[in-house]
């Protein structure tokens, strides 16, 4: 049986990272993309060390030609392609109403025209190998969140491209999976965009009480192994997903309150 590979946008670090190692030393050969060249080389070095084949790509997802270039280059050296994970994102930490535009823009750009561009591009590769298309969203994407108003929108666009698109290859064989990893212990919230458009460089979460990337990685590689349609992580994701569901009206001031404590000065 021939090696399978993997491709997956924002490897260089939290969850894309974890996913890299776990898929990695599950058998698959990885590509990873990146935009830093100093992370690019520590995950190259990371999977060198657990014996995996592995290519590092230097590309940012929110450039069509780029996420092009990325399938190009993983079915150049790897022969094909059997799983795309779209993994790539920022976040944000500001009111709209504060927001510069552009941090809206950059957001949708990255987390869901990046899902569109390289998911546009592997798609043959998939098709050929009755592949899976992983999209990494989040409980954003299924209940808007205050002060992540283009977080949110970019998760719900993401998961609304990723379930028409399941269905319109129901019967082609190719496996869609949205995963929503809950609160998780990444840098995204480090690198959270706040309202010019900077990095706010600090979480307001306990990271340490959260579930570690590398277990959300293993979820993952589980629910890809499994052709899961959805994957929702830890009770709080669970259970705001399903209030969210039965009493909107409620889950707002719940969500509210909760945000307010989270983030003072934001909200």
């Amino acid at each position: 049986m021939a090696t399978s590979t993997v491709l997956i946008t924002g490897g260089t670090s939290g969850i894309g990272r974890a996913c890299a190692l776990a898929f990695g030393r599950a058998g698959y050969q990885v590509a990873f993309t990146g935009r830093d060249e100093a992370k690019l080389a520590d995950t190259a070095a990371a999977l060198a060390a657990a014996g995996v084949a592995h290519l590092p790509i230097r590309a940012d997802v929110g450039d069509e030609a780029a996420s092009e270039r990325a399938v190009q280059e993983t079915v150049a050296r790897f022969g094909g392609l059997n799983v795309l994970l779209n993994n790539a994102g920022i976040s944000m930490r500001a009111r709209f109403q504060d927001a510069d535009l552009e941090v809206i823009k950059q957001l949708m750009q990255t987390n869901f025209f990046g899902t569109v561009f390289t998911t546009k591009f592997a798609l043959p590769h998939l098709l050929k190998s009755k592949g899976s298309i992983v999209g990494v969203s989040s409980i954003a994407g299924y209940r808007g969140l205050p002060g992540r108003t283009g977080y949110s929108a970019s998760k719900f666009a993401m998961n609304g491209f990723l379930e028409a698109l399941r269905t319109e290859l129901l019967d082609q064989g190719v496996h869609v999976l949205t995963a929503a990893p809950g609160f998780t212990a990444s840098n995204i919230r480090q690198v959270a965009l706040a309202a010019d458009g900077s990095a706010q460089g600090e979480s307001p979460r306990d990271e340490g009480a959260m579930m570690s990337s590398e277990a959300v990685a293993d979820e993952i590689l589980k629910a890809v192994r499994q052709r899961r349609r959805t994957l929702v992580l830890t009770g709080q994701g669970k259970l705001t997903v399903l209030l969210n569901k039965l009493f909107p009206g409620i889950t707002d001031k719940l969500v509210l309150g909760h945000f307010r404590k989270e983030e003072k000065g934001v909200l």
